[in-house]
């Protein structure tokens, strides 16, 4: 049990981390120029933006405290907990904007703290044990060419829809949590090589993942892109847990329910946390009117104005995302 409390320290750590790099990078993600969408002139732009690299460092801390949390606690229990993120930039943004959160927000934080004190009495426990290298192989091929979906459009000189480029980011950053699982594994066994070789990984596909994201925040409001995206880089992992590291639900207590039910309820209260105009308002550095009981600012766009405004180079008030992805080396 005290591994397990100190891998979700561990976890909360680096969504903390990683949450103030996302406060920096989305500020920058939608000041690109609109034909740079999923090329590599996007991030070459990006990288010539002093925040948007501070951010970035901020991120890359982070992952040594994913891989130091996936040590002492098991995957299904680690990847959801990184949504705690959010509850940092909530505070952040409520001190920065002097707005104070709503009954919205302050139900969705805490489906997110009651989510993670449920995954941690319910935890099976942490496993080392991997499946078969051709099953690895196989899983890992799908996920990274899945991820590629929305270049592959650009070889056929056709857009990429939105949904695809969305889920491509997720598909991206659910790779990197597998990788990173599987160096921490390596790690705790003395391969050390091997543990590189996924933590490089992990970078290589977190990079491509973070141009299909800013990509997608180009022609999206965040509003729609944070959600999915996060829903998919947790959600799959956690999928996968049992079938490739044992991370069995059906020996947890009461046959996995309660387990299941605690994560079902952590990413649901964060993708909706994470459309919380509050949140969206703190990456572009505005006050904004509240649905739910903060008090309203003159100059602030309604949270309607933000669900619908269409996105542009420069104006869209959407630009926030999430981060609950590891190695986020281009983030």
């Amino acid at each position: 049990m005290v591994d397990l409390v100190l891998g979700i320290g561990a976890a909360v750590g680096a969504s903390t981390l990683y949450s103030l790099g996302i406060a920096l990078q989305a500020m920058d993600a939608k000041r690109a120029p609109a034909d740079e969408h999923l090329r590599l002139a996007l991030m070459r732009s990006l990288l010539r933006r002093a925040r948007w690299l501070t951010g970035t460092g901020l991120s890359v801390l982070g992952w040594p405290l994913q891989v130091l949390a996936l040590l002492l606690a098991p995957l299904v229990v680690v990847q959801p907990t990184l949504a705690a993120g959010l509850l940092v930039l909530m505070f952040l943004a409520q001190r920065m904007l002097g707005e104070h959160a709503g009954r919205y927000e302050h139900v969705t934080m805490c489906a997110i703290v009651i989510g993670v004190f449920g995954a941690a009495l319910t935890a099976p426990n942490r496993a080392s044990t991997q499946a078969s290298d051709l099953t690895i192989t196989v899983v890992l091929v799908v996920l990274g060419v899945s991820s590629f979906l929305p270049y592959l459009f650009g070889l056929f000189d056709r857009h990429s829809p939105a949904t695809v480029t969305m889920l491509g980011a997720g598909l991206g950053f659910a790779w990197s949590g597998v990788a990173t699982k599987l160096a921490s594994d390596d790690l705790s066994q003395g391969h050390i090589g091997l543990a590189v070789a996924w933590g490089l990984s992990t970078a290589v596909a977190s990079g491509v993942a973070v141009i299909s994201e800013m990509s997608a925040l180009q022609g999206r409001p965040a509003i729609q892109v944070a959600p999915v995206v996060f829903v998919t880089q947790t959600v799959v992992p956690v999928a996968l847990a049992p079938v490739l590291f044992s991370e069995r639900f059906t020996a947890t207590p009461f046959g996995g329910v309660p387990l299941a039910a605690s994560l079902a309820l952590l990413i649901a209260g964060a993708a909706m946390l994470a459309r919380s105009p509050l949140l969206l308002a703190l990456m572009e550095g505005e006050r904004t009117s509240h649905p739910s009981g903060s008090a309203p600012s003159r100059s602030a766009p309604s949270q309607e104005t933000i669900r619908s405004s269409p996105a542009s180079d420069e104006d869209d008030p959407s630009t926030s995302t999430t981060r609950t992805s590891p190695a986020r080396i281009g983030r």
